[in-house]
């Protein structure tokens, strides 16, 4: 039989949506998950730490990119300063989409869409779709003739798809606007919605080698 004191005392506004989201929060994310201050032996592997390069390479990407936004789409093309960052927006896109593919690629031979985790890997197949289309807008932003010449190519398979009526890639103004605003914050929260992810429920174990037997070896916890 629970005392009085086994249950703390409700706080005043916990009735509230802000306190239901607060208590949401509390038992999905306690802090022990959104910053641990240890991880599981197999973290160490080099296929979890493509993510993480993966996430430093975008802030680099966004970090020139708002550099390049702010002096001008045609900046780059007429100071050496530009060109540099310019440069730096460009390798830093590389090894992003270079990494997300070996991060893909690992999470998906390893299944990390097990134990309950197919929306964490769902989202972080959109991360790559939708960076795509950022990459493709950017380079049609470039304002030179590689810009047009990839734009009058991917006009007709765009519109054959339909997409034309409200994606005009040789619509500059769209196209930018498209890639230094809405993309950019689109992949930027879903790249920290796919982090919570991770942290709520974890990284998924190395699949257990098989005994001869044919069942499973019982997975370790050291950590």
């Amino acid at each position: 039989m629970s005392t009085p004191s086994s249950h703390p005392a409700p706080e005043p506004g916990d009735a509230t949506w802000t306190g239901a989201a607060r208590r949401l929060l509390e038992r999905r994310l306690p802090l022990t998950h959104l910053l641990p201050s240890r991880q599981p032996f197999f973290v160490g592997s080099w296929v979890y730490v493509f993510g993480v390069v993966a996430i430093t390479a975008l802030i680099w990407v966004i970090g020139s990119g708002i550099v390049l936004a702010f002096f001008g789409p045609g900046w780059f093309h007429v100071s050496g300063v530009g060109r540099f960052v310019n440069s730096i927006h460009f390798w830093s896109v590389q090894l992003f989409f270079f990494f997300v593919v070996l991060h893909l690629w690992g999470q998906y031979f390893m299944a990390s869409w097990r134990d309950g985790r197919a929306t964490t890997w769902l989202v972080g197949v959109v991360i790559f779709v939708v960076g795509l289309v950022t990459g493709f807008t950017g380079y049609v932003s470039q304002q030179n003739l590689d810009a047009q010449w990839i734009a009058i190519n991917a006009k007709d398979g765009i519109n054959a798809t339909g997409a034309g009526s409200f994606f005009n890639v040789l619509d500059f103004g769209q196209m930018y606007g498209i890639h230094v605003m809405l993309l950019p914050i689109t992949v930027t929260m879903l790249v920290v919605l796919h982090v919570v992810q991770v942290r709520m429920r974890g990284v998924v174990k190395p699949i257990e080698p098989q005994a001869p037997g044919g069942r499973r070896n019982a997975p370790t916890d050291v950590a």
